[in-house]
């Protein structure tokens, strides 16, 4: 009797260690799995921070004499200074005439600037033309007010480049958003009330992004 108990007891210790050794082995597995995920997650980040800052290196040498980075908003902005009429937002409706070839080399400029990373996979752009207004409670109806009005400036300066041969929509590495702040946006001219005409402007702003592009076919 003491027999069968000893053997019972060898016989359950030998299928516990084997269980235990079975459970062990599965999870040296898992941890080995999980190392090389972490491995592979962190490689991974780093390319994609590599890429950040090279596409951040290639906007810094956009030309200067239309561009500056503004730390505050961490952003390239236009440094030209271009203010319309009140109420105007025809590209003609400019305080300042003289402005106009900048305005063109401008975006040239902006095209130089993508192109000589068009066949990387990695470097993409985001260009916004931003339109603003003066903080005069423009608002008449939903057609007439500083949002619409904002807006329009913003899509009749990508007409006037159209119009002078510079395209941005068709480069593959590049997507062009036209909108209108209104009254509201960042930066704006201070003080910032009815009064300072300023605010009556367009503003470029190039945002370097990884990713993808996608393009509508039309």
């Amino acid at each position: 009797m003491s027999k069968k108990k000893n053997d019972f007891f060898w016989t359950g210790y030998s299928d516990l260690m084997t269980s235990l050794f079975f459970i062990m082995l599965v999870l040296f597995v898992l941890i080995i799995v999980v190392m090389k995920n972490d491995q592979a997650k962190m490689v991974i980040k780093l390319k994609e921070f590599e890429k950040i800052e090279e596409i951040k290196k290639s906007l810094n040498e956009i030309d200067s004499n239309y561009f500056e980075y503004r730390p505050e908003y961490k952003k390239h902005v236009l440094k030209l200074s271009v203010q319309y009429q009140a109420y105007g937002f025809d590209i003609d409706s400019i305080t300042d005439k003289t402005l106009l070839p900048d305005i063109e080399e401008t975006g040239r400029v902006i095209i130089k600037t993508i192109k000589k990373f068009q066949n990387s996979e990695d470097i993409k752009y985001l260009v916004i033309i931003e339109g603003q207004a003066s903080k005069d409670g423009y608002f008449k109806d939903d057609f007439f007010n500083n949002d619409v009005l904002s807006y329009l400036r913003a899509l009749n300066l990508k007409k006037y480049w159209i119009s002078k041969g510079i395209n941005l929509d068709v480069l593959n590495n590049c997507e062009l958003i036209v909108a209108g702040s209104g009254e509201g946006g960042t930066p704006r001219e201070q003080p910032d009330n009815l009064k300072n005409i300023k605010n009556q402007r367009f503003l470029i702003h190039i945002i370097p992004k990884t990713g993808e592009i996608e393009k509508s076919i039309r």
